[in-house]
């Protein structure tokens, strides 16, 4: 969720478009990128702006009138505008603003059926929440009933039977509807869930963190063999794995483990091969080093240099504490609550890695 209560798709959605248009959309990626900072998305290492598109020379107008007479050239034509376009939705929603969201369209979640038989339904089921449990049947009837009584009754086609018991089926997921009246009290009890969506266009913009029980036995320090557990911090941008701990029992001081792992060069071990020197990756290493020496005989895995802006964690595993804000160095560190929706936790873009 955005400021503003409204749901931006992140950028992970682009897997629901076809290959095509995700490829469409990474091709005007580049183009974008280079209308923005001047160079594109898969510039070499050292690499300078052109000088149509150096953002130093030129303003961000200019380099939109640019790209469009360089596309047009190229057998893709385009304005100055349609580029203005692309480049605010890229800067609003990543990724997922460049691709075209005719593509990713699909049917109506209940078909083509009327609208107010939804409503209807819906309402009928809710109905049953404080009264006896009720047989799909009478369910169906009491929707019929509410029909007949909208003012615009004449003009709503009624469904057949078997389309009226599937989209009872449909609405009544989880409802229990049909089922115990005292756990249907229940479900209706709980307060709506606080899960929502944020864009992550940046490595480290937004971590998750999660746990997930192995079904294996490992043999721990004191011999003896247990099921351990996987808690793992992964970028949602790059959706690259940063840090992962096996322990038997995720706990709090596991999340601190997880954030220092991710902000803090791997150091090569005995044995490694050198190949797995980031010297020899295709990280841009020489930049790096101006920010942290140890990057010199450092392993090339994923990291970040500075720490998430944002974590998030799911209740059951990593539980907050004083462990965590020990871990993040914040003076004045607010109240976390690990609950699966986004929470300010970690800001540490200001603070160098340590």
């Amino acid at each position: 969720m955005n400021g503003t209560g409204r749901k931006v798709p992140p950028t992970a959605r682009i897997a629901e478009f076809p290959e095509t248009a995700a490829e469409q959309a990474r091709w005007w990626e580049g183009h974008i990128l280079e209308v923005l900072h001047g160079l594109p998305l898969d510039a070499s290492e050292g690499a300078v702006p052109r000088p149509e598109f150096d953002p130093r020379r030129n303003s961000l107008a200019e380099r939109e009138r640019v790209k469009a007479a360089e596309l047009t050239a190229a057998g893709h034509p385009v304005t100055a505008s349609g580029i203005k376009q692309r480049r605010q939705r890229y800067q609003r929603d990543g990724l997922i603003g460049l691709a075209d969201g005719r593509s990713a369209k699909q049917m109506p979640a209940f078909g083509m059926v009327d609208a107010a038989v939804v409503e209807a339904m819906r309402q009928a089921i809710s109905e049953t929440v404080e009264d006896s449990s009720k047989t799909i049947g009478f369910i169906v009837w009491r929707a019929k009933e509410i029909l007949a009584g909208r003012k615009d009754a004449a003009h709503v086609e009624v469904p057949s039977r078997a389309t009226l018991y599937r989209l009872y089926s449909k609405l009544a997921t989880g409802t229990h509807a049909t089922g115990s009246a005292r756990t249907r009290r229940s479900v209706n009890a709980r307060p709506p869930g606080p899960f929502g969506e944020v864009p992550a266009t940046a490595p480290g913009e937004l971590m998750q963190i999660d746990s997930t029980p192995l079904d294996v036995l490992v043999r721990l320090d004191d011999g003896i063999a247990e099921k351990v557990e996987l808690t793992a911090m992964v970028d949602i941008a790059t959706r690259s794995i940063t840090a992962a701990v096996l322990r038997p029992t995720t706990k709090a001081a596991d999340a601190s483990v997880l954030l220092a792992r991710s902000v803090t060069p791997e150091a090569m071990r005995p044995g490694w091969s050198e190949a797995l020197l980031m010297s020899r990756s295709v990280l841009p290493r020489r930049r790096l080093l101006t920010l942290d020496e140890r990057l010199e005989q450092a392993a090339a895995r994923p990291g970040r240099v500075h720490g998430p802006r944002l974590a998030v964690s799911p209740r059951r595993s990593t539980r907050s504490g004083p462990t965590n804000f020990v871990a993040t160095g914040h003076p004045r560190p607010a109240p976390v609550s690990f609950t699966p929706r986004p929470v300010s936790l970690w800001d540490l873009s200001s603070s160098e890695a340590g």
